[in-house]
């Protein structure tokens, strides 16, 4: 059996927010899994959505435009979390580190967020 292509793992941190940490290439094959594990949060009510890219291994055009995707169809932020030097550039020379939220820190709850004190309960999901 061939491993999954990327993995998402989704935390939801409160009512109206959650995490999903990607794993993998965001690319072609993969960038539609995002768009529907974004899709499908925002439908129980999380808007504002925390990507963590810590461990993507690729980001490619469909990768950016699903993260267009994701922006566009919901009512709440989209935070960009852990950006490798590579991915860093490409939101650069296309402009979207001007329209997503690069975040600096850990999102809330996480236990390296030093003023996230809520509690972050775990549905994983791999998607592939």
């Amino acid at each position: 059996m061939r491993a999954p292509l990327l993995s998402i793992e989704v935390d939801r941190i409160d009512a109206g927010s959650a995490r999903l940490r990607l794993a993998g290439e965001l690319d072609f094959d993969t960038a539609p899994d995002l768009v529907e594990a974004a899709a499908a949060l925002r439908r129980d009510g999380h808007q504002e959505l925390w990507l963590d890219f810590a461990d993507v291994t690729l980001c490619d055009s469909s990768g950016l435009s699903a993260l267009v995707v994701v922006h566009r169809a919901g009512t709440g932020a989209v935070h960009l979390l852990g950006l490798n030097p590579r991915v860093q550039r490409l939101l650069d020379r296309t402009g979207l580190a001007e329209v997503l939220a690069v975040a600096p820190r850990a999102a809330p709850g996480d236990a390296h967020d030093v003023a996230g004190s809520r509690a972050v309960a775990a549905d994983a999901r791999e998607v592939g």
